[in-house]
């Protein structure tokens, strides 16, 4: 529950739950009395689950993070007190590390300072759980699609740089990400890159680009990199 250890006093929290079984409710209910609002209930995936939270929201700057992730102290403070103190820019981004199951640390997110442009080549850099964006555009380009399993994230990016401008704060880690064997970042990898040259070539994307290269470079890398992630869990 690293959202409710943030140091921010003016944090809406609302939690989205696809009915866990495990023991997520007693959890929820444990803390109920600081948050805005909660459900659990059979949803259409995570995507589904987002919108339903941002639908709800109240805020004037959002996030999400999933249950396995965390956030730094003191995330959610810098990121809103960048963005107020920078009304130009609609969406702010720290770095991330990757931590297993057990909060060891095994790596960090390649960020960078991505636009419109980069992003549709597909130099996506943007780490979701580090990232804050603002309600107002949220609006402008909202839902997330909900045919989108993985590269939900990616279509939001690409949407939202279309109209506002990001900023990358390096050095900042405002979250980190858990990796275990059964995350869909392992398991589902062969989806993800599908769904990120479904929005590549959906807003016009060449043939021959660099998400395109990177797409055909994995395919033909899999079994190293499946490998290696195998090694990190056993």
């Amino acid at each position: 529950m690293s959202v409710l250890s943030q140091d921010y006093e003016q944090i809406e929290y609302i939690l989205i739950d696809g009915g866990s079984s495990d023991n997520s409710v007693e959890v929820i209910k444990k803390y109920e009395s600081r948050i805005a609002y909660w459900v659990t209930e059979p949803d259409k995936g995570q995507t589904d689950a987002i919108n339903k939270g941002f639908s709800r929201a109240k805020g004037q700057i959002l996030a999400w993070i999933n249950s396995d992730d965390v956030y730094s102290p003191g995330a959610i403070r810098e990121a809103v007190e960048y963005l107020t103190n920078h009304p130009a820019v609609g969406m702010v981004y720290g770095d991330l590390d990757f931590i297993d199951e057990n909060g060891r640390l095994i790596g960090k997110f390649n960020a960078a300072q991505t636009d419109l442009g980069k992003l549709r080549r597909g130099y996506v850099h943007i780490p979701q759980p580090s990232a804050f964006f603002r309600a107002e555009l949220w609006k402008q380009v909202r839902p997330l699609d909900p045919s989108f399993f993985f590269a939900m994230d990616y279509d939001l990016w690409v949407r939202l740089a279309a109209i506002t401008t990001f900023d990358y704060l390096p050095g900042r880690v405002w979250a980190k990400f858990r990796l275990h064997s059964n995350a869909k970042t392992i398991s589902l990898d062969d989806r993800c890159w599908p769904e990120m040259l479904r929005v590549h070539y959906r807003d016009g994307g060449k043939l021959l680009s660099i998400i395109v290269i990177k797409y055909w470079m994995r395919k033909i890398a899999a079994p190293l990199i499946n490998w290696r992630r195998k090694r990190l869990f056993h």
